[in-house]
């Protein structure tokens, strides 16, 4: 299928060519944009989010070659550290026997005595040259090392603070993958809800049915207690009030008269 729309694509880009002559070139760019924007928009998200995933995971290889790469300049640089300091503890020493044989020179003796064994000021002022000439030099070849070792050092902070950067990015992107695919996720369920939603609508109105069932029994329920005779209080024809004056003379062993009066009075 994605052959015959590329084929077909093509066709009519050559087409436009052919008939809009060089304004066929934005035509050309249009056309390749708009089907590039149509395929992928055909492409499932989570087949997208999987691409993603796939891509980040392919980061890891660049990061472990340059994790290599500052490992082999930190070993260069820790190398380069100790020679400086080797060089450094030399031209010390080389500096005090030079400023020792200098002031044996000044000294005007003839003759000095170093290890045991009597030199004479000829031969020291000879030495004493050639170890200057040798102190320049490894002097010289000392600030190079160091200037160097400077380099190298700003170089392996650098690397490092590219790999920290680049590990800080893939975490990034990682978590925002992950929300992604957690948006995705809720889309999917609200959508999933809405189906659910109709039958919830069948069960909706069955519930109405029976409420409307129930409502039809109370009002029949409630004609039957209307037009029912025997519905009131209960009154007997043999409750008179003689009986009640007895009934009250005798609880409180008053006489009839006294309650009767007591009663119409009130």
């Amino acid at each position: 299928m994605l052959k015959k729309v590329l084929l077909g694509s093509a066709i009519v880009v050559g087409s436009g060519a052919l008939l809009f002559g060089t304004s066929g070139v934005s035509y050309i760019k249009t056309g390749y944009h708009s089907i590039r924007d149509t395929i992928k928009e055909q492409i499932p998200l989570d087949v997208e989010i999987s691409r993603a995933r796939d891509m980040i995971t392919d980061l890891q290889p660049e990061i472990v070659s340059n994790l290599k790469v500052i490992a082999r300049e930190e070993v260069e640089v820790a190398r380069l550290q100790r020679e400086v300091q080797a060089k450094n503890e030399s031209l010390v020493k080389s500096k005090q026997a030079i400023l020792k044989l200098k002031d044996d020179v000044q000294s005007g003796a003839k003759f000095v005595s170093y290890g045991g064994k009597s030199w004479d000021m000829e031969q020291v002022k000879k030495d004493l040259g050639s170890r200057f000439k040798s102190y320049q030099t490894q002097e010289a070849t000392a600030e190079k090392v160091t200037k160097i070792l400077s380099a190298r050092e700003k170089n392996l902070e650098g690397a490092r603070r590219k790999l920290d950067e680049m590990l800080a990015a893939k975490r990034q992107l990682e978590v925002e993958v992950e929300n992604m695919q957690a948006r995705l996720t809720m889309v999917e369920v609200a959508k999933t809800s809405s189906k659910f939603s109709l039958n919830d609508s069948r069960v909706s109105s069955v519930r109405q049915t029976v409420a409307d069932i129930g409502t039809r029994i109370d009002v029949e329920e409630r004609l039957v207690d209307v037009c029912d005779p025997t519905v009131g209080i209960p009154v007997s024809e043999d409750d008179t009030q003689s009986d009640l004056v007895d009934q009250i003379s005798v609880y409180f062993n008053r006489s009839g008269h006294d309650v009767k009066s007591l009663v119409e009075s009130r």
